[in-house]
């Protein structure tokens, strides 16, 4: 299905915006998407959300250190004049991807529906765009360049925004927030608080480490303290929802306990839910948990 890119109306907006460029999303075929299961269980649900009339995805080009990277827009077909929504900065998962916009329908779908304009940054080297993904490293640029976007947009309330991350986007929302990206809480899934059990001796990511950093052999110890929020939980300046899978067979949910131990001996606010029973994105209990970060997410939502 195609999907229309520009407001009605909005023709002024997009000749302002000229760095700025806007494509619809062309979204496959439920049979067509490998694993589209763990994120829409049945093909009605993933149709349902493709076809809402209500809402539109465009792929959005911009600038980030120099480099033309994209992200996923997913917003309203129209908002009344003068209105300005809230935003959900998306945090998606896994490293260099080619396109993952099934994957962030169905959550942002959800979300748009609670008020939200949600975007989702592909990442440089994701996409087809130029640059290295670093997994953690120069690539959260590619978080923060993307407020300035959403300062063009006339129905963005940059004011009013949050992280949400899955998995590898749990610890870049994390570096963001230790960065501190003005965001007024954040939610993850799926979060590796010690990076360490990712990529130390004997472990399958350890043999990939040296092509995404080629200078591993001699900066590990740097590049494992600077992915570790466990590690640096007295820095995180806003609210966290910790979400976990106790049947995650990718990151074991003990490195939730361990995130949510650090941050209360560091005295920052924080909750944790378990998911009995659930996997590393929480397949069958994504409702439940995406509708668990909006009520998060509206408890720092205050003037």
């Amino acid at each position: 299905m195609l999907l229309l890119a520009l407001l009605p109306g909005d023709r002024a907006r997009a000749a302002s915006t000229e760095r700025l460029q806007f494509a619809p999303v062309t979204l496959p075929r439920y049979a067509d998407y490998k694993h589209i299961e763990h994120y829409a269980p049945t093909v009605e649900s993933y149709r349902e959300a493709r076809d809402d009339p209500r809402f539109v995805m465009e792929r959005v080009t911009y600038s980030s250190d120099g480099l033309r990277v994209y992200a996923y827009l997913y917003r309203p077909r129209s908002v009344p004049e003068g209105q300005k929504l809230p935003v959900i900065v998306f945090n998606r998962g896994s490293y260099v991807r080619d396109d993952f916009s099934p994957e962030f329908l169905m959550p942002a779908h959800r979300l748009a529906g609670q008020g939200y304009l949600v975007i989702a940054p592909m990442l440089r080297g994701s996409g087809g765009a130029p640059g290295h993904d670093e997994m953690g490293g120069a690539d959260v640029d590619d978080i923060f360049n993307i407020v300035p976007v959403l300062k063009e947009l006339g129905y963005a309330d940059t004011d009013r925004l949050f992280l949400y991350g899955e998995s590898r986007g749990a610890i870049m929302s994390m570096i963001a927030a230790r960065r501190h990206f003005p965001a007024r809480a954040i939610a993850v899934y799926g979060l590796t608080a010690d990076f360490s059990i990712l990529i130390g001796p004997g472990t399958p990511g350890r043999s990939l480490a040296p092509n995404i950093w080629p200078q591993f052999g001699r900066e590990e110890a740097r590049i494992v303290e600077t992915r570790s929020p466990v590690r640096w939980a007295d820095r995180i300046d806003a609210p966290v929802l910790i979400m976990h899978g106790a049947d995650d067979q990718t990151v074991p949910p003990t490195q939730a306990l361990d995130m949510a131990r650090a941050l209360m001996r560091a005295g920052n606010p924080y909750e944790l839910k378990i998911f009995h029973g659930a996997n590393h994105v929480l397949t069958g209990r994504a409702a439940e948990r995406d509708g668990d970060a909006v009520a998060w997410f509206r408890r720092f939502d205050r003037p």
